[in-house]
């Protein structure tokens, strides 16, 4: 209607000078009550949501959100090698929970800032993001950053798209990241960092059959200052920071390899070990595509210590597979009936952590109880939540009966999860998923026997109008000897809308 306006008013002009749309801002807002408040929240209901839903079913939820992404313009455009090399883009997101416990805050799951210079791409703040080969709407979550907690706050520079690398012509492309962020100050330690980093590779061409992937993560917790632990495991209530520290950090390195550590500011614990806490995860994926489908098949192999290096722990990691339809009758509006678009089936096994033995000097090197930490006694966590897996949950989650033990008492789990997602009705749209898991405790404090939980979940969308109005509903249950035995729903109304000027080509 703008563009109109402006053509009605300046026809003479807007001929020389062509009318463009800028890169809309789109905003989103949306209300939700859920069943039975007060009730322990079902796993599914809570899990992967961005820390954004309570552990306890609150009255109602309020959220807001806005975001612009970069400008990209159409390939005829000749301006566009000009002006599409630098982009610019902001996002922001609140929420708040009306509930039964008194005081709970108001949330930021995202807030932060953009830019780019071809290829790569500087962030700050708090976004939502996924770290991982692996199914990132109907599957369990990444191992070891699934999006089950608020996201951290950090300053990142990366290639978010594969970027080919010329001389390969196409065949090879990369994606990646370097971060450096920080922890909440309520944990332990306090003024803790994060450091951060990613490497994937692709090969393939654009219109093979065939793409295989392969790529690393490496995660450490490190840093900060604390007075409740003892001199054995940080000195002087202060650990390592200095620039050496944070190579040291970056690399990996052992520093019971240096003779020469200077013991007035490293800890016994850190001389027997690297500085920090450190995890990640090695991937592989292949995806075979056609014209009527797509097959991603993908593994990721856990390390926390040098366990993986020996291929002791080599059964542990989270094994996937999903099959996508795409027929043009799973647009969810060319026929009636319930369409699938994705089934996806995932393996978690965390039971083997290298074995029952531990021998630093040897290649015995089990025992990694995944997600605890002697030093960063909180764990693998963000504001009490598991960044990684939601399958290995904190103490305080699982049911009061079984064993208390460090940040989380069931870290050598079985897990098999199955998830469906497509169209129902003319433009309706849903996803189910269940798991199955086999919790064993940890080694130095096993469950008195195999534990076993049952989590549904499914959830239905509903366009109301196709100006952006959404009615959602979604149900989960939990049934076993994990958690607590709940069943809840949750009814939302969403309305998405964009902003978009318009202004004269320069």
């Amino acid at each position: 209607m703008k563009a109109l306006l402006l053509l009605l008013a300046f026809p003479t002009l807007l001929l020389a000078q062509p009318v463009i749309e800028t890169k809309p801002i789109r905003f989103s807002a949306e209300v939700g009550t859920f069943g039975v408040p007060g009730q322990r929240t079902p796993f599914w209901l809570r899990a992967n949501q961005y820390g954004v839903v309570p552990n306890q079913m609150p009255y109602a939820t309020f959220r807001g959100a806005m975001q612009r992404d970069y400008q990209y313009y159409p390939l005829a455009d000749r301006y566009a090698k000009r002006k599409d090399f630098f982009g610019f883009g902001y996002g922001a997101e609140l929420v708040g929970n009306v509930g039964t416990a008194p005081g709970l805050p108001m949330l930021l799951p995202e807030a932060y800032v953009k830019g780019r210079a071809g290829s790569v791409e500087l962030i700050a703040g708090r976004r939502r993001e996924l770290v991982g080969l692996a199914d990132s709407t109907i599957g369990s979550g990444s191992y070891i950053w699934s999006g089950n907690t608020m996201p951290l706050p950090k300053i990142q520079l990366g290639l978010p798209q594969y970027t080919p690398i010329g001389f390969t012509r196409g065949i090879l492309s990369f994606r990646g990241m370097y971060a450096h962020g920080w922890f909440e100050n309520s944990r332990l330690i306090q003024h803790a960092y994060l450091h951060q980093k990613a490497l994937y590779a692709r090969i393939c061409k654009p219109n093979w059959p065939v793409k295989l992937y392969a790529g690393a993560n490496h995660q450490v917790q490190w840093g900060g200052v604390t007075t409740r632990l003892s001199e054995n495991l940080v000195k002087n209530g202060r650990f390592p920071t200095r620039f050496k520290d944070y190579a040291d950090v970056v690399t990996g390195k052992s520093l019971g390899y240096d003779t020469n550590v200077d013991t007035t500011r490293y800890s016994i614990f850190d001389r027997q070990n690297r500085l920090g806490n450190h995890l990640g995860t090695v991937d592989v994926g292949m995806e075979i595509e056609t014209r009527h489908f797509s097959l991603f098949l993908y593994r990721q192999s856990i390390y926390e210590d040098g366990s993986l290096f020996y291929l002791s722990n080599i059964a542990d990691g989270l094994h996937g597979i999903r099959f996508r339809n795409l027929n043009r009758t799973t647009s969810g509006r060319a026929t009636s009936g319930i369409r699938l678009k994705d089934v996806l089936v995932e393996f978690l096994y965390t039971k083997s952590q290298g074995g029952a033995l531990f021998t630093a000097d040897s290649h015995f090197r089990g025992r990694d109880n995944y997600f605890n930490h002697s030093q960063f006694q909180d764990g693998w966590s963000y504001f009490g939540r598991t960044i990684g897996t939601p399958f290995i949950p904190p103490t305080p989650d699982t049911q009061t009966g079984l064993p208390r033990y460090g940040f989380s008492n069931d870290n050598r789990v079985r897990v098999f999860h199955v998830g469906l997602s497509g169209f129902f009705a003319h433009n309706g749209q849903f996803q189910l998923k269940g798991s199955f898991s086999q919790n064993y405790g940890t080694y130095d404090a096993p469950f008195p026997k195999e534990v076993r939980q049952v989590s549904a979940f499914l959830k239905l969308d509903w366009p109301l109008d196709e100006r952006g109005l959404l009615v959602t509903l979604t149900a989960a249950t939990d049934r076993g000897q994990l958690y607590d035995n709940s069943t809840g729903v949750y009814v939302g109304l969403r309305k998405t809308w964009d902003y978009v000027k318009y202004r004269l080509r320069p």
